[in-house]
């Protein structure tokens, strides 16, 4: 998969960042995005470091609910390397912690701009230019809330449930058309969208009672969920498309 292009949303923190770790360290260009520009040079930095020879790892600024500020990531992209052969959609943020009826309306703003209609807006223009070039694979990040219920994370189970949908049904409308469209839904996994509820400071969830959540009784690794999407991304998965891969230390086993 040497010298292809990939863009990874998210990608200075977290499964983002383990990702382009991945992807960079087997030969391919890598583009990360994301709101914080300080956390992102850094990230390009630790990046470029374990690249394979000939690597190009670059930062984009951008916010994913911008519908301006995504298509010109994507064209941004292409007139530097011409292409865009693969997407992780990894961006995502978790805001609160508890009922429905006890939740904010504007933090279910935020979480839906930025986990529904930011993965929405970055396919539409992803799929576009793959149309465009006649192939590439994209792989959603999902959670097992996007597969169950789950107390106290109504409002984000809901985002992940629409993303499930987004991608299982874009990989339909493509499936003939030399695009593979798949999503991972991760377990609890070490990074900073759940570091809130590790320090003991959410009343509802702490990393005892998240890691007994899963049968494997621990919190999943950033790197165990990049392992996955590299594979989803690579032609080992050629006929895989419209699946969500669990990633879950077998939560969806019970």
């Amino acid at each position: 998969m040497s010298q292809q292009v990939a863009l990874i949303t998210g990608g200075a923190t977290g499964i983002g960042k383990a990702t382009a770790l991945k992807l960079a360290a087997h030969g391919i260009h890598v583009v990360i995005s994301g709101r914080r520009l300080d956390v992102g040079q850094a990230a390009v930095k630790e990046i470029a470091a374990g690249a394979k020879a000939g690597a190009k790892v670059r930062f984009i600024q951008n916010d994913v609910a911008d519908e301006t500020a995504v298509k010109a990531m994507i064209l941004q992209i292409v007139a530097e390397f011409g292409r865009l052969d693969m997407a992780v959609n990894n961006a995502g943020i978790f805001n609160e912690s508890c009922t429905i009826d006890q939740s904010d309306t504007r933090n279910f703003r935020a979480v839906l701009d930025t986990n529904v209609l930011g993965v929405y807006l970055c396919m539409k223009y992803e799929v576009t230019q793959m149309l465009a070039q006649g192939n590439g694979a994209i792989v959603n990040i999902t959670s097992i809330a996007g597969l169950n219920g789950m107390p106290w994370t109504g409002t984000y189970a809901a985002t992940k449930h629409a993303v499930v949908g987004l991608t299982k049904s874009s990989a339909l409308d493509h499936a003939t058309q030399g695009i593979r469209i798949n999503g991972v839904a991760p377990g609890g996994t070490r990074t900073d969208i759940i570091a809130g509820h590790l320090d003991g400071s959410d009343e509802n969830y702490n990393e005892e009672s998240i890691a007994a959540m899963h049968p494997m009784n621990r919190l999943g690794k950033p790197e165990e969920i990049a392992d996955a999407i590299y594979w989803l991304l690579s032609p080992e998965s050629s006929y895989v498309t419209g699946h969500i891969l669990n990633v879950d230390g077998g939560f969806q086993a019970k």
